[in-house]
Order: C-alpha cells, then structure tokens, then sequence
C-alpha cells in the first residue's frame, strides 16, 4: 500500500512560528518557493520528501509529529460530538471534520467547548439541580473533563515535569528510591511511619507527619512517596506549570496538581532513559519490568505510554482501564486510535475479557474500521482491600499499538500478523462506528441510513444501509 500524503499545514506553521522564521526565510531553508510553502501551510499541497527531510536536518524536527498530535484527536472528538442527537438530521462528512481539524484547529476546540456547555446545560436541567436563576450557573466545562483533556492534548508527556523526576530518580542509591524519597522528605522535617489503615496516605502539614497504609503494596507506597515529595519539592514547577494550562476553575486546578504529581511519581519510580531502555531490551515484557522498577503492572503499561519525549520516543502504545461496567476510568493513545470520550469501550475488545481470567495477559490482533490493525494485551489488575472485607476495586488494562511494532513486543511472538482473518474486527463507539454487521451493536450508527422491515428479523432489528 503506498504512504498516504501527508498534510500538515498548521504543524508546519507552529514550527516557523517556533523559530521566529518568515515564511520566505523558512522556505529558503527547507528548499522550496515561497508559494510552495504557503500552499502547504495551507493543506493545498502535501508536504513533499525534500521538505521532511529538511525538518529533520535542519531543526531536528521529529517527523512522526507530522503525521500525529492533535489532529486525529480533534477528528475523533468532533465524530463523537457529532454522535449527539442534536446533529442527527445533517451531520458532516468525515472528510470535512478532517480539513476542519487540520486546517481550522482552534474552531474545533472551540466547537467542542461550545458543544460540551450544551451537554452540561442539558444535563442539569433534565436533573433539576436548581442551577438556573444562581449567580454561579455559568456553563464551563466540568474540572473532570478539563483536566482529562489538558492530558490528552499534551500527549500524556509533560516534558519539564518528566525531566525533574529523572533528575531526583539519579540520587537514589542503593537502597532505591523509595529510601531516596523518605530521606528526602526527612531532609524537609518531615516524619514517614506507617499504619493500619485503609487511607493510603496521609500528610499533616502542622504535624510534619506522612502515614502510609501497611496495607498496601510495596509499589503503592513507593508511588505515594514520591507523590508526596513531588508536592511537597516540586511545587514551583507543579504551580508553573499549571500556570501555562490556564484551567477554567480553582478545582480543575486542584485536579490537575495531583495529576502532575502522580505523573511525577510515576516518572520517579521509572526514569525515562533507563525505562525506555528497560522496555526495549525486554521487548516491553510488562513482568519484566514490573520487577525491575518495584512498579504494578498498571503503572508499567500507562508509564508505557507516556514514553513521547521528542528524539527519544518509545513505542507509540494506546493504554485504557475500564471498570467491570466497561466504563473507561483512565484513557490515553499515543496511536491513531482515540477512544470514546463518553460511555464504554467496545464489548468486542478483549480488555471485557480480562475479568474472566485474572492474573492473565490476554492477546488480541485488532482492526479497526479505518482498517489500522493493532496488537493489543489485556489484564485484570484488580485491586485488594489489604484486609477480610474490605471490598475489591476492580479493573482491567489494555495496552496496545499498531501491528508495525509488533517485532518490538513479546507479547506478538507466535501470532500471525501477516493474515487479515486473524485480526478481530472492534470499533471505538457505536454511534461512529460504520460497521454494518456487528452483532453487538448498541445504537444505530451516526452516518448510516437504516432499513426496518416488520416482516424480518436479523441479529438486529434493523439493517444499516
């Protein structure tokens, strides 16, 4: 199959835009004319070889940027929007929602704001929580989704805070970094113990104390003390940082402060350069590595897919988690593959699966209706109560990426890629899904016309046209 053009006007623009360059001096020094340059800037031409090749010359320009990042999440965030019964009677072609997100990007966030302030509007109302008339009914985006999509946009790879951790990762020493970590909030005045108790951390700021639950796992409490150092030593940076994403409301903020810290201890427990190291060596062998790190298997896949830092990208993986529901409680995908923003994953992917068999890794080659195959691991990662009665949270992972890295992943060895009938056939959500013969479709398709006929019954009870 030949490469498909490549179109990436405004990624071009930012990068001139960047490096303070003019459209005449920039085209200078990627070869070409100064019309060529405003045509591709422009999506009215594709960007040639001798451009790609210059980029990466010239600046060093990461060129798997041209053909990822915001884009298929805006196409996939405007389809599922699209899905809303509000667009039924007309909705656009999909080859407009894709020169909307390359060429107009701004307008489809803007329209994604606008439509999720209708959401909440409609919501409340039909709950009655007497919102209307009150000084604070304003319409904005709920902290939740906010801060989810901050992430999402940021490639789930925040650069100046994965750098700090791996910086504090270098002064652990042979008793590892969770010693390191307790050494360095003993250095703050702080005293670490432990308790048994079901709150797995605790910090007293007027006591200086920090409790950890004996209850949990040696990798939790790792995790939570670099959590806490995390708020504690790198709150300049944690409050710059927030500074720059500019969040709508103080408890998006808040949110957002416990996710970078979280993604700082995540980073402390696995430093990028020994961990991407690490996963190549292994083949990304998530027991492996588990044990390497004194990381959950959990927070080896989703470290797995934060690995984007530009010149030293991993793998590009999709992670999900979903409850036992099929909701989707943790989301990211450094692939083409971008999940529902709302509802389940779909039931014929084989994180559902997972519950039935745990302790297990399921493997399962996928297609997805755009005809991207991906290889695709799923896990229950349960979580214990730490006593008799406590109750069980439980999930189940999914780490996946597209079948072209399969000789990268253990998990491939012995299936056989080369074959389409080995490759399940799932989708994303049903309202955007376009295939016509699933049998577990919920709802009718968005783009699709149907067919009803009384007189006939099939696996639905419809027929999409």
């Amino acid at each position: 199959m030949a490469n498909p053009k490549i179109y990436a006007g405004a990624k071009l623009r930012e990068t001139r835009r960047r490096l303070n360059l003019t459209q005449k001096d920039f085209a200078a020094k990627l070869g070409v004319s100064l019309p060529y340059l405003n045509q591709m800037e422009n999506n009215k031409r594709p960007v040639s070889t001798t451009v790609v090749l210059a980029l990466a010359q010239e600046f060093g320009f990461d060129v798997t940027e041209l053909t990822s990042g915001d884009s298929e999440r805006l196409v996939s965030d405007m389809r599922e929007a699209m899905a809303d019964p509000v667009f039924a009677e007309d909705p656009p072609p999909l080859a407009d929602l894709r020169l909307t997100a390359s060429n107009a990007p701004g307008l489809a966030r803007a329209f994604l704001e606008l439509h999720r302030a209708y959401r909440q509007t409609h919501e409340r109302l039909a709950s009655l929580d007497e919102a209307l008339g009150r000084e604070d009914a304003r319409m904005q985006a709920s902290p939740w989704d906010e801060v989810r999509d901050f992430f999402h946009y940021c490639d789930n790879y925040i650069d100046a805070v994965d750098r700090a951790a791996e910086r504090f990762a270098q002064g652990a020493g042979p008793g590892g970094i969770a010693a390191h970590a307790i050494q360095s909030l003993r250095a703050e005045g702080i005293t670490v113990q432990e308790s048994d108790s079901d709150v797995l951390r605790r910090f007293e700021p007027d006591e200086r104390r920090l409790t950890l639950s004996a209850r949990a796992a040696p990798e939790t409490r790792s995790f939570q003390l670099l959590l806490q150092v995390a708020l504690l030593k790198q709150d300049q940076l944690l409050e710059a940082t927030l500074d720059l994403a500019r969040f709508q409301s103080e408890e998006a903020r808040q949110i957002a402060k416990i996710g970078l810290a979280n993604y700082f201890a995540g980073a402390a427990l696995m430093p990028y350069t020994a961990f991407l190291t690490a996963a190549r060596e292994t083949r990304h062998d998530l027991e492996r590595l588990s044990t390497t790190f004194g990381a959950s298997i959990e927070q080896v896949a989703h470290r797995l897919s934060t690995l984007q830092r530009p010149g030293a990208k991993g793998v590009p993986f999709f992670f999900v988690r979903v409850d036992q529901a099929g909701t989707i409680t943790k989301r990211h995908s450094a692939t083409r593959l971008q999940f529902a923003r709302f509802g389940g994953a779909c039931p014929l992917w084989n994180v559902h699966r997972a519950f039935e068999t745990p302790g297990r890794f399921l493997r399962q080659l996928a297609e997805t209706p755009d005809g991207v195959r991906y290889i695709s691991i799923a896990r229950d990662v349960s979580k214990p109560g730490g006593r008799f009665g406590a109750p069980v949270r439980r999930f189940a992972i999914a780490l996946g990426c597209e079948v072209g890295h399969a000789d990268s992943l253990v998990y491939a060895d012995g299936l056989d890629v080369s074959e389409r009938q080995n490759f399940e056939p799932i989708g994303i959500s049903c309202r955007i899904c376009e295939r016509v013969h699933c049998h577990q479709r919920s709802v009718p398709p968005l783009e699709r016309r149907l067919s009803i006929d009384a007189n006939a019954r099939g696996v639905l009870p419809y027929e999409v046209g």
